[in-house]
């Protein structure tokens, strides 16, 4: 058994230092051959989505709130598996520690249907870009997470391309949903979360690099539509 233990750091970066330390603890094991790069990413994905559900959707804790966790695991056959009745989180917050003890508790009871239960995202269009692509903005509640560029092929189906940033960041490349005479909205939406389960874990930097190319794409063509009202109607005001 192998304690991992994120020391005091601020709730933003908890993810990150999840994925590094994880994978720093088991170099050797990786280079023998015992685990996978994947299989590491894919752990580090599955407990920063239990700390989120913690830290983020029950404590309500804000970015710059010190947290530390600390869980157990084990390596059979390849797999990771975190021992979640070891979990202990501390949060440096006005929370009593009863609260942070009993929400830890009551999550861990029901690890399992947390861990099955799909995300609730929800996608919300903002622009079709001058070449046909259709931009996205991401959200959990009405919290911006993330950003998509969108590509239809034949009116079959679609080519999604983007990131999220929450509960663990994500690049989605290249992912296909089919259109099955769905409206792209609806398409996109229906298939946000698979999209993101598939999609490649990675540090928070990259996946916001990713956003951020999008929503600069965003920016320009709204700032663009102005002028393309003004042309439709023959530049009468």
């Amino acid at each position: 058994m192998t304690l991992l233990s994120t020391g005091l750091i601020i709730a933003g970066a908890y993810a990150d230092k999840v994925r590094k330390t994880l994978f720093a603890q088991l170099r050797d094991q990786m280079k023998r051959g015992e685990v996978t790069a994947q299989e590491i990413a894919r752990a580090a994905a599955e407990l920063n989505r239990v700390l989120y559900h913690i830290i983020v959707e029950k404590l309500k804790s804000d970015k710059g709130d010190v947290v530390r966790a600390r869980v157990e695991y084990e390596i059979e056959d390849g797999k990771i598996s975190w021992k979640y009745d070891t979990l202990q989180l501390e949060v440096f917050k006005r929370i009593p520690d009863d609260t942070v003890i009993g929400i830890v508790k009551e999550t861990v009871a029901g690890i399992e249907k947390l861990l099955e239960r799909a995300i609730a995202y929800s996608v919300e269009k903002v622009v079709t870009t001058a070449l046909g692509d259709h931009a996205y903005r991401v959200k959990i509640n009405d919290k911006v997470v993330g950003a998509l560029m969108v590509t239809t092929i034949n009116d079959e189906f679609a080519i999604v391309r983007g990131a999220v940033l929450e509960p663990t960041p994500v690049i989605i490349e290249k992912g296909k949903i089919p259109l099955e005479g769905k409206a792209l909205d609806e398409a996109v939406s229906s298939n946000i979360a698979d999209l993101v389960r598939t999609g490649r874990n990675v540090e928070s930097s990259e996946a916001e690099k990713a956003v951020k190319d999008i929503e600069a794409v965003i920016e320009s063509e709204l700032k663009k539509a102005p002028t393309a009202i003004e042309e439709e109607s023959g530049g009468e005001a």
